[in-house]
């Protein structure tokens, strides 16, 4: 959610950043909207606070000509009453309605991410080089021939969308994921393991909600009445933790990350570089996340995309990071930088980990703040996120890229022992 007061302030700077995002048109609208209903809640608010005072002062009159022995004169008569209490039933209906129009708003891009959507995304480093496969053949091929994915089994589970790992997949699935796991615990993140299923606070204060209310797995309301739904990223669970708390400014930055399947109702389309396990209603990642002081904020994104690009490096796979223009990043971030690995068999890069920056947009919604030392106020945390990484997409890209001229894929050096072999060969 962004600030009232920096619309107030600077409404051209406001609708100039969120044009990168939405039509102008539209911006306009919605800032016109948003003005008004802040004018009307700053006047009831000062018709409010007027009619108390004046029922106080009544109040110290009426006290006092009783204690003096005069008559006092009759407090305000039930009509005046009844016309507070509808002031104040119009005050909340105005602020509802200010609050829901301000969390419709996306987060204001950074100065330096361009409008436009995936054409106007920019690379800004390439690591290693394209394996040179004379045949290339792609990860369903391989998951099948190798006997590490049941797609069949998979849908006949799950329906659609879903698919099963099954021998050595499965362990190369879990040794992806221990591997990060012990990576992130070096990097000094916290670890931790969420519930799978979240209130709708949560999503709210991701910036998920209301926009993309329909994408995730909900519960009914007869089960959950006060609104649940399977997360579809640790992010959500990681960021919703921390609602309503003010953190140690001596603890800043607070890094911490969880592992946890992600559910989203979107399915793989029939491209082919969504094929098999890249895009599906349920995936394994692992998710790093910071809260930082706002100053702290630039270094750890800095940080947090080395550290991503470190661990995909390990790996041995070629990959590209690109800043992302603000049409293809996420509402709720400033700025944006993709990951992505190469996949030969569709000549494309893929995205692996999207590792973002939010401003103080999440911890407005979330109200997690700090306190400056010394100091009574308070203030809006900054908040990170990234994945790291998306075992789904690093599974098939390991696959492809290290594919041999035998059928066989090389097991990466960092996964060997882990897996027990250098080297997975068909089993059929």
């Amino acid at each position: 959610m962004l600030d009232m007061e920096l619309i107030r302030k600077d409404r051209e700077a406001v609708a100039t950043a969120l044009a990168k995002r939405l039509d102008p048109a539209e911006v306009t609208r919605a800032l016109d909207g948003i003005q008004r209903l802040d004018q009307e809640r700053r006047a009831l608010i000062t018709e409010i606070d007027a009619e108390r005072q004046r029922r106080k002062a009544e109040a110290r009159a009426y006290a006092e000509a009783k204690r003096s022995g005069a008559t006092p004169q009759p407090t305000a008569p039930e009509a005046e009453r009844k016309q507070l209490a509808e002031l104040e039933s119009q005050l909340d209906d105005v602020q509802s309605r200010l609050r829901s129009a301000m969390s419709e708003l996306p987060n204001l891009p950074a100065d330096d991410v361009v409008a436009g959507g995936k054409e106007a995304n920019r690379v800004v480093r390439t690591f290693g080089e394209a394996p040179a496969i004379e045949q290339v053949r792609d990860h369903v091929e391989l998951s099948r021939a190798l006997g590490l994915v049941d797609h069949e089994r998979g849908v006949k589970l799950g329906g659609s969308g879903f698919w099963m790992y099954t021998g050595l997949g499965a362990r190369l699935e879990w040794a992806l994921v221990n591997w990060l796991i012990e990576r992130n615990i070096e990097a000094g993140y916290e670890f931790l393991l969420p519930p799978h299923l979240l209130l709708d606070t949560a999503g709210f204060a991701s910036g998920q909600f209301p926009k993309f209310y329909d994408d995730v797995y909900r519960m009914d309301k007869q089960s959950a009445p006060r609104g649940q739904f399977l997360l579809p990223t640790a992010e959500t669970a990681i960021l919703g933790a921390y609602q309503d708390e003010i953190l140690e400014t001596s603890k800043l930055p607070l890094r911490a990350f969880a592992y946890t399947p992600c559910y989203r109702r979107e399915a793989a389309g029939s491209h082919s570089d969504e094929r098999g396990t890249v895009r599906g209603h349920q995936f394994n990642k692992v998710e790093i996340f910071q809260f930082t002081l706002p100053e702290q904020a630039d270094a750890a994104l800095q940080a947090m995309v080395g550290h991503v690009e470190g661990l995909v490096e390990q790996l041995g796979l070629h990959f590209q990071t690109s800043l992302l223009a603000a049409g293809d990043a996420s509402a709720s971030m400033k700025r944006t930088l993709d990951i992505e690995v190469w996949m030969p068999s569709t000549g494309k890069y893929k995205e692996v980990s999207s590792v973002s920056w939010a401003g103080d947009y999440q911890a407005r919604r979330a109200a997690i703040r700090y306190r400056e030392p010394g100091g009574k106020q308070t203030r809006f945390v900054h908040t990170l996120n990234g994945s790291a990484l998306a075992t789904s997409r690093l599974f098939p890209a390991i696959l492809e890229q290290c594919q041999q001229p035998d059928g066989s894929v090389v097991v990466p050096e960092v996964l060997r022992t882990k897996l027990g072999t250098d080297r997975l060969t068909p089993t059929r």
